[in-house]
């Protein structure tokens, strides 16, 4: 797995957002925000995450996606449940995946960091596929970028997010990045 000059990976199927821009000017990419999404909550498969992303969700057609209506939201990735991964928006522009966030005294995440969504809940644990992906994915970025630090979406913006969950399995992600 390789990411491009122009923040692409190659192992990606491309679906392009239009909820990102520009990174501020000079900002390198120092860190990796892990979150979990599922729509409906809990429901896995289906399109429904790829039309958030691309603006395409109507909210009309679940009871849940009204809470959605007006969202403007993207991450770079998305890693499915059987390990397909999904690229929405080029690494070297600032994807809408952390909102109000900040990592060691520094606001406003979205500037410095890539963000990945695992397919999953707070609750449901994560697939073996899940784990080899995004492992490979973190050490393709970390060969890219100056990526020092990975955290969940609950690091950067605890009290308000809490994925990607107790069920999200720590050591052994770090145990797979560290090879």
């Amino acid at each position: 797995m390789i990411a491009d000059a122009d923040g692409r990976v190659d192992a990606a199927r491309y679906v392009a957002s239009c909820n990102c821009d520009e990174r501020p000017p000079g900002e390198a990419i120092t860190l990796l925000v892990i979150h979990n999404i599922s729509l409906p909550p809990g429901e896995f498969g289906g399109d429904a995450i790829v039309r958030l992303f691309t603006n395409e969700l109507d909210c009309r057609s679940h009871p849940y996606y009204r809470t959605l209506a007006g969202l403007r939201v993207s991450a770079h990735f998305l890693i499915r449940r059987t390990g397909e991964l999904l690229q929405f928006v080029p690494c070297t522009k600032r994807a809408w995946h952390a909102g109000v966030s900040s990592w060691r005294g520094r606001s406003g995440c979205n500037d410095f960091s890539v963000g990945v969504e695992l397919e999953g809940t707070d609750d449901a644990p994560y697939t073996e596929p899940q784990y080899r992906v995004l492992a490979e994915l973190t050490r393709a970025l970390q060969s890219a970028y100056p990526i020092s630090a990975v955290a969940g979406h609950c690091d950067v913006a605890p009290g308000r997010k809490t994925d990607p969950g107790p069920s999200f399995d720590w050591p052994r992600f770090r145990n797979t990045i560290s090879r």
